[in-house]
């Protein structure tokens, strides 16, 4: 693994025997992404959208790595409905869930990589990770994208409703978890989202 800070990532989870986990946020309102098709040359094909109610699924993503064992993705969804008050984000305590979980999970240390999202970085996010041994957290260099293999689960997610239009926020949500399971299940896709961020995870390798 290379890229600075992400670099010692690889040592501490060697020392540890770690897992190594990718962290990022997606979101897909009921408006589909754009994606391409098949259609009648000199004719746009277009997807009609009802335009009715609102909604919003927000997603935080892991996708976790260890030299010998197979990747695995771990995520947690929260859906928004409008509502007055409603929070639109992760908060400090659906983040550290999602981290328990996928301790749970795994079944031992984690190495956490993720950026510099103010609430990745607020006092009470470094509490609750102060209060985790099995925990060591690198930060992403700003402006890296190009590092965290779990921005390519977003954007094959995105492919994959592409066009798709929705009834519901409830629908949304049972078509992207139909999709991430989908992904849970192909190792071979999650091992090419590291292998596109131009890292790796075995010792001395770069």
């Amino acid at each position: 693994m290379a890229a600075g800070g992400v670099a010692g990532g690889k040592t501490v989870a060697a020392q540890r025997r770690a897992w190594i986990c990718f962290e990022d946020e997606a979101g897909q309102t009921l408006r589909p992404p754009k994606a391409r098709t098949w259609g009648r040359r000199g004719i746009t094909p277009v997807v009609p959208v009802s335009g009715k109610g609102s909604g919003r699924v927000s997603i935080a993503g892991l996708t976790c790595y260890k030299p010998g064992r197979r990747p695995r993705l771990i995520y947690r969804t929260i859906t928004h409905r409008g509502r007055k008050g409603e929070r639109r984000s992760f908060a400090e305590t659906d983040y550290i869930a999602l981290l328990d979980a996928a301790h749970q999970q795994l079944g031992g240390p984690i190495v956490l990589v993720w950026d510099n999202l103010n609430t990745h970085t607020s006092a009470a996010m470094r509490q609750l990770i102060a209060g985790r041994d099995w925990l060591t957290v690198i930060r992403l260099p700003a402006y890296a994208p190009d590092l965290n293999p779990t921005e390519g689960v977003w954007s094959h997610l995105k492919r994959s409703i592409g066009n798709l239009a929705v009834t519901g926020v409830d629908h949304l949500l049972a078509i992207i978890k139909n999709r991430l399971k989908r992904i849970q299940y192909r190792p071979d896709l999650l091992d090419s989202f590291l292998a596109h961020t131009g890292l790796t995870l075995e010792p001395g390798s770069t």
